[in-house]
């Protein structure tokens, strides 16, 4: 099972880290990290870079296609070779996945359309605009298409996908083999569990980014 992960500027590390792990221990499955051309791509912060060992043109059909986010994303959109090899890939893939904002390079590729699907939650209305139905939900799977919620979530994107391409043993025992047992300290990491004012906080740390 080939998966191929595509690399864009301004990337979240995360949303690349978390899936490449589960995936790539998983047996049978091997990871490309692709763009635009071969060669160190940078982070959000411009200060992580991973590299794309092939070119678009190189991976044109892989079993599975995972986009991630990042604060890239919006310029992203009208990048043509990227949005345009994920329309194509798609055709081809047995399952279409995506992370936090990659959510929305699926929609600007029309995978979308008419179709329940998640992201990070400050940019989850977006989707409405690719003829999405947004949904507040940490993983959501319909027919081929996986999407998940923000960052963290590609985790339980990757380990979900893994149960179904493969067999939840599998699944586990990658989550076991990783320690995925996550006991967070606070309950802020959603919408619903966020004290006053924290959301507040947490959009102005997205948007501190440097461009």
């Amino acid at each position: 099972m080939h998966v191929a992960i595509p690399l864009y500027r301004r990337f979240t590390a995360l949303d690349v880290a978390g899936p490449y792990t589960v995936l790539n221990m998983a047996p049978g499955f091997s990871v490309t990290l692709v763009a635009a051309e071969r060669g160190l791509v940078s982070d959000d912060w411009g200060t992580f870079r991973l590299e794309a060992t092939a070119s678009y043109d190189e991976v044109p059909a892989p079993d599975v296609i995972m986009v991630p986010g990042g604060t890239g994303t919006l310029d992203a959109l009208s990048d043509e070779a990227l949005v345009g090899w994920i329309r194509q890939a798609h055709r081809h893939t047995r399952w279409t996945t995506s992370v936090c904002t990659g959510s929305l390079l699926l929609g600007a590729a029309g995978i979308l359309k008419g179709l329940p699907a998640t992201g990070h939650w400050a940019l989850l209305d977006m989707l409405k605009q690719y003829g999405a139905e947004p949904v507040s939900s940490r993983v959501v799977t319909t027919g081929k298409i996986v999407t998940a919620a923000g960052v963290s979530a590609g985790i339980d994107m990757a380990l979900t996908l893994l149960a179904e391409a493969a067999d939840e043993a599998t699944a586990q025992a990658v989550q076991l083999a990783i320690e995925y047992d996550p006991e967070p300290p606070f309950t802020s990491g959603s919408l619903r569990g966020a004290p006053e004012g924290i959301p507040d906080r947490a959009l102005h740390l997205l948007t501190d980014v440097p461009a």
